[in-house]
């Protein structure tokens, strides 16, 4: 990472190694401005939240909370399961926002890219995950909104997006997104 480059975890919300969901966001940190160094944080392995685990943390959640502390930013990148979040991103949610007063989420900018292989773009995943933002006090980008329909026709083998107006719209929504974190990042 270069000096001056801003750290951009993003999280897939599906586990499947070859989901649309984690291609998409591939293309994204492709086609992401050389100022945003963007790197996937694996979430499968965060045992379900339970307070009672604070007290002797588990391994993963430790990593995942420390790598989180270290991200300026976060690209959230998610389908949508019964018309909300994959309980898999609500979860890691969950892990990086307790022990209460100790959130790794606090003030970072956030944006969101939801799809689905129909035609809704997984709008309902979208703005449950805006709602959980709010309390953790994300500054999310409204603007340009991603709701990605027919995300399964839009990547080739390689993760390189295939329709060009597509591949523009999401250049522009990653130009868009580091604008956002220089205008609201606290450091």
């Amino acid at each position: 990472m270069a000096e001056g480059d801003r750290n951009v975890a993003v999280l897939v919300g599906s586990l499947r190694k070859g989901s649309i969901s984690r291609r998409i966001a591939k293309a994204l940190i492709k086609l992401a401005p050389e100022g945003l160094h963007c790197e996937i944080v694996e979430i499968g392995d965060l045992v379900g939240y339970n307070m009672d685990l604070e007290n002797n943390v588990p391994a993963a959640w430790a990593a995942f909370r420390d790598r989180l502390r270290k991200a300026e930013a976060v690209l959230f990148v998610t389908p949508e399961y019964n018309r909300s979040v994959p309980g898999v991103l609500k979860n890691a949610i969950d892990v990086g926002s307790r022990p209460y007063g100790a959130s790794v989420w606090e003030g970072k900018p956030a944006a969101i890219v939801s799809m689905s292989p129909g035609a809704i773009g997984a709008f309902g995943a979208n703005h449950h995950l805006r709602q959980s933002l709010v309390f953790l006090n994300m500054p999310a980008m409204q603007q340009p909104e991603a709701y990605v329909g027919h995300a399964a026709e839009l990547v080739d083998d390689n993760d390189d997006v295939k329709i060009e107006g597509t591949k523009t719209f999401f250049t522009d929504f990653m130009a868009a997104f580091e604008a956002w974190i220089e205008r609201t990042a606290r450091n």
